[in-house]
């Protein structure tokens, strides 16, 4: 059985698009949530299951309740908001976002990246986009891939240099592999802005960034794909949420 084969819980769907619409601004100033009643009608879903997805927001910090009132928003100050917990979940960043190719993918040498991709050879493909949310962009994302895997994606209309789409990079790319993608490494630290990233993202050189670092795998263990990004911290909230596994 795959990660494909298995369905998400609903409780989780729906905390995903109630994530996604918070993000889109939809309760901003005050304006309440619908209720466990209301999305229960909407959704299809029994009280429980909405109940369940409302105590994963609380939890995250996403939403506050208050009794006799509702449930409302956390004010964000402007940051773009993501809970990520799943493979699904970077996957989905295309909900809300939207990226802009900023160089085309091109085949190059490159020691230290072909080397975290653990390549038999020195050859890769690169390529930086950016992504917006609400009009602004708050990352810039270099990607690079093994020769074979870039070259699913030199002809793709979304890749065009100054191309803008609602997808997201692994989003164009699984659908070419032969196996589903499966494991994303992370790594996360702080970094300063370079001249390119600062030019991207509006800000000066130097700057402190944000930097996550992602390995992803397929199935058979193969990585397909490094991505490095750079989040303006001032308009990025990252959470993660860790669950316990089955005993």
């Amino acid at each position: 059985m795959t990660a494909r084969d298995v369905a998400e819980p609903a409780y989780r769907v729906l905390a995903a698009t109630l994530r996604a619409r918070i993000a889109e601004g939809r309760y901003r100033d005050g304006v309440r949530l619908p209720t466990e009643s209301e999305l229960s009608d909407e959704f299809g879903l029994s009280r429980q299951t909405v109940r369940r997805a409302f105590q994963d927001l609380v939890a995250e910090g996403a939403v506050y309740r208050v009794p006799g009132r509702g449930t409302f928003a956390t004010e964000g100050a402007g940051r773009y908001l993501r809970q990520l917990g799943s493979i699904e979940d970077l996957m989905n960043l295309s909900a809300d976002t939207t990226m802009e190719v900023v160089t085309l993918p091109r085949r190059q040498v490159d020691l230290e990246a072909a080397g975290r991709l653990r390549l038999d050879t020195d050859l890769v493909y690169r390529m930086t986009f950016r992504r917006f949310h609400d009009g602004m962009p708050f990352v810039s994302t270099t990607v690079w891939w093994p020769e074979p895997v870039g070259r699913l994606l030199l002809d793709h209309d979304d890749l065009r240099e100054g191309a803008r789409s609602t997808h997201t990079m692994i989003g164009l790319l699984e659908p070419h592999l032969s196996r589903p993608i499966t494991e994303a490494a992370q790594s996360i630290t702080v970094a300063a802005a370079d001249s390119a990233v600062a030019e991207q993202l509006n800000c000066t050189p130097g700057h402190p960034m944000l930097r996550v670092d992602r390995l992803y795998s397929d199935s058979a263990g193969q990585a397909v794909e490094l991505a490095v990004s750079h989040f303006l911290p001032e308009h990025y909230t990252y959470r993660v949420t860790l669950r316990r596994g089955a005993t």
